[in-house]
Order: C-alpha cells, then structure tokens, then sequence
C-alpha cells in the first residue's frame, strides 16, 4: 500500500509514456514524464477491464481517494458501472445547467416548426413570450410546482382570455412531456389535474343552421342573392360541396373535372401538418350535377384565368374570405349561418336527416376517421358511393329550397 510520502516522491521517467503506483484494492497513481500525477481505479465488468478517473494528486489525497474507490466498489457491487453512472451525471449536469422553462420550449418549439405552417409556429411562439415566459421562463423545469403554473394561467383568465388560457395550458403541457424523458424519475408532469382548476372552455362553434325549414329560408334567399356572379356561384357551392371556406374560395380551373363532375384538391392546399402536405394524397371531391352546372355557367366568365373565383380587383388572387361572409350577412343570415358553418349543417342534416353513411360523409369532408375494425377510411376510394351520397344531398337542399317535404327521418319515424 501506498504512503503520502511515496506519492508526493512519486516520478516517471522521460522514456515512458507513464508510471502506475498501485495501493489495494484496484486504487492506483499514474504519473506521467512531465509530472502530473491522477488516481484511477481499475475494475471489470464481465471479461471487460475498465478504468475509473478519481481526480489529481494532490488535490485528492490518498484518503480522499481511497474513499472515492470504495465508493466506486459499492456501486459495482449493487450492479452498477461506476464509469456509466458517471457519464450519466454529467449529462444529467449538462442537460439540467439548460433545463429553464424557456431554453425546453425553445427548443421544443424549434423541434416542431418543421411540422408546423408557419403561421402556427410564430403563434405558438408568441403565446409563450406573451402568457408564460415573462414569469416561468428563467425558472428551473424541476423547481416549478403546479400552483405556480396554475397562478400564471389565471392571469391569461382574468383579461378575459379564457381559450388562450386553455391553450397556454395545453403548450406547458407539451413542453413538459417534451421533457421528462431526459429528467430524473421523480420528476412528473405539473399539468396533470390543473384543466378542472381552470375556467371551463368548450371552444367556439361557427354559426350553422341545422333545422331543414330555416335552411330552405336560408337557400331560397341565397338564389335570390342579387350580387355578382362571381360571389353568388360560391354562395351557391357552398351548401353543395360544403369544403372548407379557403378550398372552395382558391378553387382552380385546373383542379375541375367538370365532365365526370370530380374536383381534386391538391395535398399542399389541404388542413394538415407540413410533412403531410408533401406526402399526402389529394382530396376527392364528388361533386353533384347542381353543382357542376353552377361552374359551367361561370366558365364563360372566368374560365380563361387560373382561380374559378377570381378577385375583382387582382384576378391573379381568389375572393377575399369576407366575401361570402359578407354575402350571408347582406341576406340576414350572418349571425346563424357562418360560410364554414355549411360544413356544420351538412354533416348534422346528412346523418338526421338523410341517415346516410357517416364514414363517407367524414370521407367527403376530409377528416381523418377510422372505421369499427381500426381501418382508416381512403378518401381517394368509395368515389362511386360518395357520388351517390352527395347527389341525394344536393337534390334534398332542391327539395328545402322549393318547399317540398322536409320531416325528419326521426319524426317519420314516430
């Protein structure tokens, strides 16, 4: 065993890379020709030599490192790798030195953008430099309890904003679950349990008429709408193919299949993350012989240019989103029947009233469903089936219009 004195004497000489000064147990003192001198104890793992650096002498004296090896030996005696849960304390040391709330939402935040529109990502920026960064962004992840977070919120609440406060705490909730993975076990995510502790938010529905004698109100004032043709043609398709109101207002020429009555809206232009854009598949849309009709009897007027619904003033852009709006608001009908609202009115009078298959209508209104056995349903497949459905629509809104029958499946029924 080693003494202060042979360690304090200790030397290499100029012709070797190093010297080892062994005391027990695996405890050794390497020098080296220029002088330094380091303790390192040597174990295995399985048939694996390993080596464990426990610090410069004199620094760490002979003691200290002894009791450094001990510890070391009771690790390994409990199953663990000193060498591995060392290197597991400095990445635990590197990651928790950047663990601020706001150094974990920026960098989940840089992590999604990719995936995000870019309109998404500066309000989701935005909301956490407004709402949460100006009193959590320097606090420590682990150091944050849930009342404090909750008391941040309530502040959001009490301008009145309780859907960004629901929202705020949806963004915490995501940059924590963002996190736990690289904390220690007993870490747990505070947002659990603090959405009963805020004001209920059920989330704002777009107006839509859903009774079928108002609706035939609504359509028969629409075909006496007496604006341009270019509006009223998009009024008028709105019920029909009810897409949503940025679709139908960017509707191109070239996207038409008037002759087999199909429109085909491409991946880019649909309501869906960016990596699905570039990957996914076009929207079919089974358009009705109402419906077609309508476009051919624009076709004359805008048919030469790109936009089926060209601006009046730029005809190199498509109608502003207010215009149908304002159209619905012209006739009376602004406050209970909104342009994406016709969506809202067309998949509750399909299934009330028509009692037709709902999986085709999600199909038709492009949302991702998936049937009783786990299937996604193809929107590009099922075309002749949604040709039908969308056909019967069409001539029922006829029936509303003109005044024909318009009972309930339910009350014939009873």
């Amino acid at each position: 065993m080693l003494t202060d004195l042979q360690c304090k004497n200790a030397v290499c000489s100029p012709d070797k890379r190093h010297t080892r000064f062994f005391d027990s147990g695996g405890l050794y003192l390497q020098v080296s020709p220029a002088g330094s001198k380091r303790w390192f104890l040597k174990y295995r793992i399985g048939q694996k030599e390993k080596q464990l650096a426990l610090g410069s002498y004199p620094a760490t004296g002979l003691q200290a490192a002894r009791l450094a090896r001990d510890a070391a030996k009771l690790q390994k005696a409990s199953g663990v790798d000193p060498v591995r849960a060392r290197k597991l304390e400095k990445l635990k040391g590197f990651q928790q030195a950047g663990d601020t709330f706001k150094a974990v939402a920026l960098e989940w935040h840089d992590k999604q953008t990719g995936r995000w529109s870019p309109s998404h990502a500066d309000r989701t920026r935005r909301q956490l430099e407004r709402d949460l960064f100006p009193w959590l962004g320097d606090r420590p992840m682990a150091d944050i309890e849930p009342m404090e977070l909750l008391a941040v919120l309530r502040k959001v609440e009490e301008r009145g904003a309780v859907e960004t406060a629901d929202r705020g705490l949806m963004l915490a909730r995501q940059v924590y679950e963002y996190w736990l993975p690289t904390a220690s076990k007993e870490q747990r995510n505070i947002t659990e349990g603090l959405q009963k502790r805020l004001t209920p938010y059920r989330g704002k529905s777009f107006p839509a008429i859903v009774e079928p004698r108002r609706f035939g109100e609504l359509l028969r004032s629409m075909y006496a709408y007496k604006g341009g043709p270019i509006v009223r043609t998009a009024l008028l398709l709105a019920p029909l193919l009810y897409q949503r109101p940025g679709n139908l207002r960017m509707m191109e020429w070239a996207e038409l299949d008037l002759e087999g009555g199909l429109w085909t809206i491409p991946s880019e232009k649909m309501k869906r993350l960016v990596e699905e854009k570039v990957r996914g598949e076009p929207h079919m849309v089974p358009m009705p012989a109402q419906a077609v009709a309508l476009l051919r009897d624009l076709q004359p007027l805008t048919g030469h240019g790109r936009y089926v619904f060209p601006g009046q003033r730029q005809h190199d852009r498509p109608i502003s989103d207010n215009s149908v709006r304002s159209a619905l608001y012209s006739l009376g009908f602004g406050k209970e029947q909104s342009w994406h609202g016709f969506r809202a009115s067309a998949r509750t009078m399909l299934v009330d009233q028509l009692d037709l298959d709902p999986l085709a209508i999600e199909a038709n209104l492009a949302h991702a469903v998936k049937d009783s056995n786990g299937r996604s349903y193809n929107r590009t497949q099922y075309l002749t089936k949604r040709h039908e459905q969308i056909q019967q629509w069409a001539d029922y809104l006829d029936k509303l219009r003109t005044g024909g029958v318009v009972a309930s499946l339910n009350s014939r029924r009873s």
